[in-house]
């Protein structure tokens, strides 16, 4: 899985700028930083596992032991089913003896989570030119800010152009707010008045990218509860906009997740990727919940990989979705 933005970002033959490009030294400390701030994040995930299971579970591993690794997985919001699936693994490999008690059962509990949340295709496709990637999700999650910060990163990590399309006509206030992020990510940004059609302003952004040269365009949509059908059908039509004006979709739809939202997490991104092609998950607010493990529920039972994380306000908070690095900190291993 791609743990760096030089992996995470496919631009296929297109050469990241000379100004873009970091040296492994300088990703390799920011790295560093951001694994510290994400073990801080979900402090409170970890500290509920490890009160529930104790220093001593893996040492003794019997039935009640198993029974309160699954409680303590569950409150941390990695969903029922996977827990099982991965308590059940763990279990089985203890009994055949391919795994020792202790450390080394720790130690795969921490490989078998990541495997699970290393599910399907873990880097954002932007090898169209332009590449499309629609951002969507409920109110809330956090979808202009990451739409801003994934703009900045473009601009930094690979130096590509990037065109922002402000089809939230809903909220002023988002236009507004993804205006400032244009701004300071040194975008492009195609906007309209209050209620116009947001398939028009993806349509003119498109446009407005092709004639400019831009390599990418980020589409910002309006938050939309995932229980209003003509919510979701409004969703699908700038989809079939985009696949109308290019003969193709987007080359990426990401659903913003907020983690605290927990199970209710999953649900969205369940209804959402019956609407839309959903092709991977930007997990937002890790900084403010015990329900870190619902990266691990998404991908384990909807088979769509988490991409990015944000544990924090900074633009160095969103950082590409590292299954083992999270699975680690999780677990506290």
């Amino acid at each position: 899985m791609p743990t760096t933005w030089a992996e995470l970002l496919d631009i296929g033959d297109r050469e990241p700028a000379a100004a873009a490009a970091s040296s492994e030294g300088d990703e390799s400390k920011r790295r560093r930083g951001f694994f510290r701030r994400l073990r801080e994040s979900i402090a409170t995930s970890r500290e509920a596992i490890s009160a529930e299971i104790g220093s001593s579970l893996f040492e003794t591993l019997d039935t009640e032991s198993w029974e309160r690794l699954e409680e303590a997985l569950i409150m941390a919001d990695v969903g029922a089913r996977t827990t099982a699936d991965v308590v059940g693994r763990l279990e089985g490999e203890v009994e055949s003896g391919k795994v020792a008690g202790g450390d080394a059962a720790r130690e795969r509990l921490v490989e078998l989570l990541a495997e699970l949340a290393a599910t399907g295709n873990g880097s954002i496709d932007l090898r169209p030119s332009p590449a499309v990637v629609m951002i969507v999700g409920v109110n809330g999650t956090g979808k202009t800010t990451t739409v801003g910060k994934l703009a900045w990163h473009l601009q930094r990590e690979a130096g590509l152009n990037v065109t922002l399309a402000a089809a939230d006509t809903y909220r002023a206030a988002a236009v507004e707010q993804l205006g400032a992020w244009a701004e300071r990510a040194g975008c492009d940004i195609i906007k309209a008045e209050t209620g116009q059609d947001a398939g028009a302003v993806v349509f003119d952004a498109i446009s407005a990218a092709e004639a400019r040269g831009s390599d990418v365009v980020l589409i910002d949509t309006a938050g939309r509860l995932h229980t209003r059908n003509d919510l979701m059908e409004e969703l699908a039509k700038v989809n079939r906009v985009i696949d109308k004006r290019l003969g193709r979709g987007p080359s990426e739809t990401l659903i913003v997740v907020d983690s605290t939202t927990g199970q209710n997490g999953l649900r969205q991104a369940k209804v959402f990727s019956e609407a839309v092609d959903v092709t991977g998950v930007a997990l937002t607010k890790l900084d403010g919940t015990a329900k870190g493990g619902i990266a691990l529920a998404i991908a384990g039972e909807l088979g769509i990989p988490v991409k990015l994380i944000g544990v924090g306000e900074g633009i160095e908070d969103l950082r590409p979705f590292d299954a083992e690095e999270f699975s680690r900190a999780l677990v506290g291993a």
